[in-house]
């Protein structure tokens, strides 16, 4: 069984595709959550338990955890014990965006994967597939490579073209043809660039796609939909409407009433994705 399968089995049984990003930057956390000993951590739970239900996975980006040090990772750690412990069916994403020679990725998989207890990393593919070995060769765990970033920058290496083609789909037919011999990938992209992602879908077949970008970056839910969903008329099933992680962070977990936004946003794509097949 693919570890993808994880995914989207939760997708279904929570009927979503929603991914909450657990991105607890410590500043802006609640007064009530900076004055605890474990701050992160206790938000963290607090987020969770209001959004749970609406998840099909969680990302935390270590950045957010590092720039405290040992504190943080000790957060971290806490609350991927938790996560496991209380709600082992949801999929969770460690964004490291890690890629390095292959001692050195050994030791992100023993820190990220065996440690930390995460199914997925995000990973750059710049250094090529022999670097990247050690990742894809854990069959039970989730390579996720950029290939077409939301940011807005994103354009100076990945527009670039080789022979006909911008780079971003020479990596999108790298991973899936070449690296995904686990069928243990997925690729990054951007909900900014729905034509780019219309292709990537042409070129990928039918693998997921973890897109970032929606909300505060301005990528939209509609075009997201309509330019990366797979499946059929039957949604959120067993039989179609998966292919896509749509994350959001801040859009959630700093609103007012984050299971509220949650919600509405599982309800937002649930909608599209039964006007795409209408």
């Amino acid at each position: 069984m693919s570890p993808i399968d994880k995914y989207n089995r939760r997708a279904d049984k929570a009927s979503s595709l929603l991914c909450v990003g657990l991105d607890s930057e410590l500043e802006k956390l609640p007064a009530k959550f900076r004055k605890k000993k474990n701050p992160q951590f206790e938000f963290n739970k607090w987020i969770i338990a209001q959004t749970h239900e609406h998840v099909a996975s969680y990302k935390l980006n270590i950045a957010f955890y590092e720039q405290r040090g040992d504190r943080g990772l000790r957060e971290l750690k806490l609350t991927m014990d938790y996560l496991r412990k209380k709600h082992p069916d949801i999929f969770t994403i460690c964004d490291a965006k890690r890629g390095d020679i292959g001692n050195t990725n050994r030791g992100y998989i023993d820190e990220i994967f065996d440690w930390l207890g995460f199914d997925a990393m995000t990973t750059h593919p710049y250094l090529g597939k022999e670097s990247l070995m050690p990742i894809l060769e854990r069959a039970d765990k989730v390579s996720i490579p950029q290939c077409r970033t939301s940011n807005p920058g994103s354009g100076d290496l990945q527009d670039l073209k080789v022979g006909k083609e911008p780079l971003w789909a020479i990596v999108a037919r790298k991973v899936s043809r070449e690296w995904n011999f686990n069928n243990n990938c997925m690729l990054v992209v951007g909900a900014t660039y729905p034509r780019e992602m219309k292709k990537i879908r042409e070129i990928a077949g039918d693998m997921t796609f973890l897109v970032q970008g929606i909300g505060a970056q301005g990528g939209n839910v509609k075009d997201v939909v309509g330019a990366g969903i797979i499946g059929s008329s039957e949604g959120v099933s067993a039989s179609g409407g998966k292919g896509l992680i749509i994350h959001s962070a801040r859009g959630i977990i700093f609103s007012d009433n984050p299971g509220k936004a949650a919600l509405d946003l599982k309800n937002e794509i649930n909608r599209h994705i039964a006007k795409r097949f209408l």
